[in-house]
């Protein structure tokens, strides 16, 4: 189970979110502006920082991770049921936005239910309430052995068939979409799976 600030594996995600988004970044073509260990500028200030972004303290950082995209979006329950997709939920909540890594999992679900016959669809709203977290327990039952790896190759799937229709939309992501893709989607057997 991956549940409290203090759990070790709590921790092991955030450090791999910190060295994913290492440093300060302000590139005028990324719509986030300016972000330090991953966090925007916007996100700071709604948590009160009030200095400079390029001097975010990475504790800062750390702690906005953990409350805004850990403990408020229920990513903990998650990790009860599965740590890998705990991250690969969470990981996508900080790069699109929290509820967007959730829709990734409600849309995996939804296909993967056997036309409703294994539980019943899910509303593709972001919120990982009890009817998706039911969905996912009843899903790995289902599906058993082979439940995690599909479930995971199928968030990947969706998180990087969202990269390209960035890019698609807006010409200037294309100097992002190649290192997004590179950086988070991953596969067991490469450099980016720990």
């Amino acid at each position: 189970m991956v549940k409290h600030a203090s759990d070790p594996r709590v921790q092991a995600f955030i450090f791999r979110l910190v060295k994913l988004e290492a440093g300060y970044v302000d590139n005028p073509h990324d719509k986030g502006g300016r972000t330090k260990w991953g966090i925007t500028e916007r996100v700071a200030r709604e948590h009160g920082y009030k200095g400079k972004m390029r001097d975010l303290p990475q504790t800062i950082a750390r702690e906005i991770y953990l409350q805004t995209y850990w403990i408020k979006p229920r990513i903990a329950d998650i990790s009860i049921i599965s740590p890998d997709i705990a991250w690969e939920v969470f990981e996508a909540g900080v790069n699109l936005g929290s509820g967007t890594g959730i829709k990734f999992l409600q849309r995996a679900l939804n296909a993967f239910n056997k036309m409703g016959s294994v539980y019943e669809d899910l509303k593709v709203d972001g919120v990982c309430g009890s009817k998706t977290l039911n969905a996912l327990q009843s899903y790995f039952e289902f599906r058993k052995e082979k439940a995690e790896c599909v479930l995971l190759k199928a968030l990947n799937c969706l998180q990087g068939s969202y990269y390209i229709e960035l890019a698609e939309a807006r010409e200037t992501d294309e100097n992002f979409v190649f290192g997004w893709i590179h950086k988070r989607i991953s596969l067991r057997n490469d450099d980016n799976w720990s």
